[in-house]
């Protein structure tokens, strides 16, 4: 069997959608045969015609023409899996072309299979002095096209389920959500103590997150070293440009982008990861789902009020405080280490995989 997935990007991109499609891609392949042909559409990729055996396309003229060429080249009855970010696809947010282009092939195909992940949605149209507030109802219009438009939609968010139910109007009155996976794999066998661990702290990601912690929470981090005997600090990714050589007196060693098995070695030989992240979107943050597949204390500078997708502050990550004088003693800790694992495992790419399979051959008998 051959499906087709549309995403922005693709590596050597950096690029948390484009490493979720990969990895669902090589499962797909290695569990059930599931051949996938790439479509990217983001005309500023820059790539190969092949990655990791799995062919690949790139439209570059933002053409629903283009677009709808693509897909005829393939074979009508294959499944379409699209990775919707409407920033992936257009500058401003807006990718009408890809709408347009998918609503003509379901004119023309009206019993394909079009399964959309929805890893956003639109944006808030807040402030009032950005592009955002004034495409706000494009964007909107758009989502709620792509909603009716698919045949089965799935989401990271429950907030977006509920979002993507109410704008099918009538078209989806249950829409799955899975909070992400770890794209840097999910280790077999893990040291089930953090006391078996080095004391090492982890902070991984994209460019924007890690200049965000080393921006806005240095005090915070210096705190957690102190308070968990920290060595030495693990700065993973392509370099900020701001990254400290030391907090307070642990030193900061910046190793740059690194190979998935390599970033899978130091995560699970490391004792807790950082971040300073929205915290009522830790399920779409593929660092939070690797720091809950490594078992590693995962740390975030700021915490939310609501259990929001099963995620509760200081259960399933550490909220640090230096201005409380009551320190987390060690078994809390663990205990917030072994609950966030545990939290992962009912939407580990396993289960990911099993989800999707069953998505993109309901429509192979019609």
């Amino acid at each position: 069997m051959n499906i087709i997935q549309i995403v922005p990007r693709l590596p050597p991109a950096i690029d948390g959608v484009g490493d979720y499609a990969l990895n669902l891609a090589r499962q797909l392949r290695k569990d059930f045969s599931i051949h996938t042909h790439f479509i990217v559409g983001n005309s500023t990729w820059k790539g190969t015609a092949e990655i990791e055996g799995f062919t690949v396309n790139q439209i570059t003229d933002n053409s629903a023409n283009t677009l709808l060429t693509l897909l005829s080249c393939n074979d009508s009855s294959s499944s379409i899996l699209l990775h919707y970010v409407g920033y992936g696809y257009a500058q401003r947010g807006c990718p009408v072309w890809l709408v347009e282009g998918l609503q003509r092939w379901k004119s023309l195909y009206p019993k394909s299979n079009l399964v959309t992940m929805f890893h956003e949605l639109y944006a808030s149209g807040y402030p009032p002095w950005t592009s955002s507030f004034w495409l706000f109802p494009l964007q909107k219009s758009l989502a709620a096209r792509l909603a009716q438009l698919s045949d089965r939609c799935v989401t990271s968010k429950k907030l977006y389920a509920d979002i993507i139910t109410q704008i099918s109007q009538g078209k989806h009155n249950q829409v799955l959500f899975l909070p992400v996976f770890s794209t840097v794999g999910e280790p077999e066998k893990l040291p089930p103590d953090l006391s078996e661990r080095q004391h090492r702290l982890v902070i991984f990601g994209g460019v924007a997150n890690r200049a965000r912690v080393y921006n806005q929470s240095q005090e915070v981090l210096d705190y957690v070293c102190q308070r968990l005997n920290i060595k030495e600090i693990c700065d993973i990714g392509t370099p900020t440009g701001i990254t400290p050589s030391s907090i307070g007196k642990v030193p900061i060693l910046e190793i740059g982008k690194q190979a998935a098995h390599k970033v899978s070695d130091i995560l699970a030989d490391s004792i807790a990861g950082f971040s300073d992240y929205n915290p009522d979107y830790l399920a779409k943050s593929t660092i939070f789902a690797a720091y809950c597949a490594y078992r590693l204390l995962p740390i975030n500078a700021k915490g939310s009020v609501s259990v929001i997708d099963g995620i509760e502050a200081g259960k399933h990550y550490w909220i640090p405080n230096a201005k409380e004088n009551n320190w987390t003693n060690e078994l809390d800790l663990q205990t917030i280490a072994d609950k966030s694992y545990y939290w992962y495992q009912s939407h580990n790419l396993s289960s990911h995989i099993t989800v999707f399979v069953s998505q993109l051959l309901l429509n192979l008998n019609k």
